[in-house]
């Protein structure tokens, strides 16, 4: 979700992409041995400061990368990267025709696909076709509210779009969020709402999914985020971000399937420790009896491992916070259960759990007026999931906290919210190795996980990046211009793209 968009980044787009949107080619390619813990900047490029470089896509065809810049004005802007140490911006193409912001692009077969939410961003928006090569508009379809994602099938003949809907500030337009699935051979259309599953809505509650806000309307407060595909083009799984849940979509009927929740992380749990305050002036992590994080995932993105199918989760979180309504309030500002909480008062302190940013939509189980248990924004991890099974077969704990403190750029500033903030994920394949790259939009870095065994992933190595890495994306040495792997980094802070390149082995 993205309420306030900064003026002024790629995805588990499956290393594919940056964090969001890329080319729908497998990620998991076969490419040569290289160096995971030697990946070093070779270019970068300021597009134009806040706000100019959020999401990157890769033609190979071209070598152009393609990066989203809404900064003094809304376009795409194309990069040579024929040479990928010195890069150039060879063109811009302006958005001003189809609408506002552009959130997301994505490149399969010669065609560039373009998220472009409305100038009222609760009204349709627009994924617009380019050809990659003269840039000339092939189709403009009509989707959703808020498309906030856009990406390919693997095979290129779907193009699927996560439409947002997110409320006016005044909540008094609250769109419906929805699912756009356009058949490339004829740019037709079908948008989907969550409406056959209201019925639901008890079950789904109890296993941790989330409807609330002003009126408590299930269409419209379900709010898609990102999407990503298997690898026989046959289904989409859809992250639903502020509802804690992941939906799995037939892409062939158009229908949804399920809807899966996601559940809440315990924080009193051995390794998943937390520094919940911002103005203790250190660095320390505990544990917590009755904290929980709310997965709330942003990135996703699917990875085929000997015919089981699984789901990577960057669990950022993000907050429902307008002029009409505001879900969170800091620990310090509410009534704990005696009973649950008897140290309360020590607790509250701003050294301890006082500065804790909590959603009040959550904890207070017995209606009285005070919380019985406390559930903070994302689970500052990435985790692994069954994607038949919705089971959760991995998460990374508090370890990417733990490394960015080890690496000495670890925000505390951000302490009180979610920590390093995990907000994309790429997937990939470097020589006989299965790598998630695991973008941290807080500590301004990315981490690399050896995912060869899915339901184990170890850590290899922290990387630092501009300010407030949006998208990842990943380009295998297959693909690459030079025969390398690479990852390029888009930033939204600082309006920075930038190339890291390794050494073979």
């Amino acid at each position: 979700m993205k309420q306030l968009k900064i003026v002024c980044l790629l995805s588990i787009t499956v290393v594919l992409f940056s964090c969001r949107k890329q080319e729908a080619a497998s990620p998991l390619e076969n490419t040569q041995n290289e160096d995971l813990t030697a990946y070093q900047e070779i270019a970068s490029i300021n597009l134009g400061g806040s706000g100019a470089a959020e999401i990157s896509t890769f033609d190979p065809s071209t070598k152009r990368l393609f990066a989203v810049n809404n900064g003094t004005e809304n376009k795409i802007d194309v990069l040579d990267i024929s040479n990928p140490a010195s890069i150039t911006v060879i063109k811009s193409i302006s958005m001003a025709p189809y609408g506002g912001y552009v959130n997301s692009v994505a490149v399969s077969n010669g065609k560039l696909a373009a998220a472009i939410e409305s100038i009222n961003k609760q009204s349709p928006g627009k994924i617009v076709v380019f050809n990659t090569s003269n840039y000339a508009e092939i189709k403009s379809i009509t989707v959703g509210a808020l498309p906030d994602m856009v990406t390919f099938s693997p095979d290129g003949n779907y193009i699927i779009s996560a439409n947002e809907g997110e409320p006016s500030a005044d909540y008094q337009n609250d769109p419906e969020g929805s699912v756009s699935i356009i058949k490339v051979s004829d740019y037709s259309v079908t948008t989907l709402n969550f409406s056959s599953f209201e019925s639901q809505l008890a079950s789904l509650t109890a296993q941790g999914f989330r409807i609330f806000g002003p009126g408590k309307n299930f269409i419209k407060d379900i709010e898609p985020e990102y999407v990503t595909v298997s690898d026989d083009s046959k289904t989409a799984y859809v992250a639903l971000q502020e509802n804690n849940a992941i939906a799995e979509i037939d892409i062939i009927t158009s229908t949804i399937k399920k809807i899966t929740p996601l559940g809440f992380k315990d924080y009193s749990v051995a390794g998943n420790a937390i520094d919940a305050s911002d103005k203790d002036n250190k660095i320390e992590f505990s544990n917590y009896a009755k904290v929980f994080g709310v997965y709330m995932p942003d990135a996703i993105a699917y990875f085929n491992h000997n015919g089981t199918p699984y789901l990577f989760t960057a669990n950022e979180g993000d907050s429902r916070e307008y002029a009409a309504y505001n879900e969170m309030k800091k620990v310090s500002a509410i009534t704990l259960d005696a009973t649950n909480f008897p140290n309360g008062s020590s607790l509250k302190t701003d050294a301890v759990l006082g500065r804790l940013n909590i959603t009040t939509t959550l904890g207070d189980i017995d209606s009285d007026g005070d919380f019985d248990a406390l559930y903070s924004l994302g689970s500052r991890s990435f985790s692994v999931w069954d994607a038949t099974s919705g089971k959760q077969v991995f998460d990374s704990k508090n370890e990417l906290d733990s490394k960015a403190k080890d690496l000495g750029i670890y925000d505390d500033g951000r302490s009180d919210d979610k920590g390093v903030e995990p907000e994309s994920v790429s997937l990939g394949r470097v020589g006989s190795k299965n790598i998630a790259i695991i973008g941290l939009e807080r500590a301004d870095a990315f981490a690399i996980y050896d995912i060869t065994n899915p339901t184990s992933p170890v850590f290899i190595k922290m990387y630092k990046t501009g300010d407030a890495p949006e998208g990842i994306l990943f380009i295998p040495a297959s693909k690459s211009p030079i025969n390398q792997s690479l990852i390029v980094v888009s930033s939204e802070n600082d309006g920075l793209v930038k190339i890291y390149k390794t050494n073979k082995l």
